[in-house]
């Protein structure tokens, strides 16, 4: 006795099945889909692992141009040339960003200097550690004013601040800073007492951009002392922002203070400067 197999029959005899040469092609098409989805996905992961790194990089050739910065500053015409090598981002040059003011006993105004800064962007389309993020990475104080004779004349860290003019970046900005030494000038019959100020100003050399490299050129140094006459008991400086209407603000130095006074009291006071050009 036989027995029908109707479902199979049917099956075998139903004109609407698709073709094997179409279901061919279908497949073929979900799986090149598949691996275009794939590719895209492993490609931004991977940028965004390279970004990271190269961002990484940076934070440490920052910080070694600031320990540059006081190499080249204090001797003219004396140049260092740092190379780097980034994928994504941009070393570059802000001019007059911030203004030192000196006052001898509070309101006798001594000088004021006015210094760029220098700044690693890195587009925030490629790397972001969110909007106003902030990390000091040298030294571990936010001060602008250190002391001692291995204090270091920059400050280095990363923001992130939104919007700014220039563009969308998570930067590594070197900002000079001053640096208070107090030494004591022993003579046969007598001392004298000296505070010591050392500040180096960061001014445009060549920005041209056309290879990744910086280039730091000491051009001379000056000192200014208050008048002989002045009984100097305290100096004050504070800083202020030239350009803060393009976002170059106290909230993007972020300073543990903008003012600060120190006593002197019986020391003769020298504030020396060192002009640093700055070339692209």
């Amino acid at each position: 006795m036989r027995f029908k197999l109707p479902l199979y029959n049917e099956l075998r005899s139903d004109e609407r099945a698709v073709s094997p040469a179409i279901s061919t092609v279908i497949l073929t098409s979900a799986i090149i889909v598949l691996l275009l989805v794939t590719i895209v996905f492993a490609n931004n992961f991977l940028n965004a692992r390279m970004a990271e790194s190269e961002f990484s990089a940076m934070k440490q050739f920052m910080q070694n141009v600031g320990l540059q910065i006081d190499d080249v500053a204090w001797i003219p015409e004396n140049a260092r040339t740092i190379r780097y090598a980034s994928r994504f981002g941009q070393v570059s040059f802000a001019p007059s960003a911030l203004t030192y003011n000196v006052y001898v006993n509070g309101t006798v105004f001594l000088a004021n200097f006015t210094t760029g800064i220098i700044m690693f962007n890195m587009p925030i389309d490629k790397y972001s550690l969110g909007n106003g993020y902030y990390e000091c990475l040298f030294p571990s104080n936010r001060s602008f004013l250190k002391t001692g004779a291995s204090a270091p004349v920059s400050y280095v860290y990363v923001t992130e601040k939104l919007p700014m003019y220039g563009g969308s970046f998570i930067r590594v900005v070197v900002v000079p800073t001053i640096r208070m030494l107090n030494t004591m000038v022993t003579a046969p019959r007598s001392g004298a007492n000296y505070s010591k100020f050392h500040l180096p100003i960061l001014t445009n050399g060549t920005l041209s951009y056309t290879s990744q490299s910086l280039t730091l050129t000491g051009k001379n140094v000056s000192v200014k002392t208050p008048e002989s006459s002045v009984n100097v008991a305290t100096i004050k400086i504070n800083v202020t922002f030239p350009k803060s209407i393009f976002g170059f603000d106290e909230g993007f130095f972020n300073f543990e203070r903008t003012e600060v006074v120190v006593n002197v009291q019986g020391s003769t006071v020298e504030f020396y400067t060192g002009e640093v050009r700055v070339s692209l």
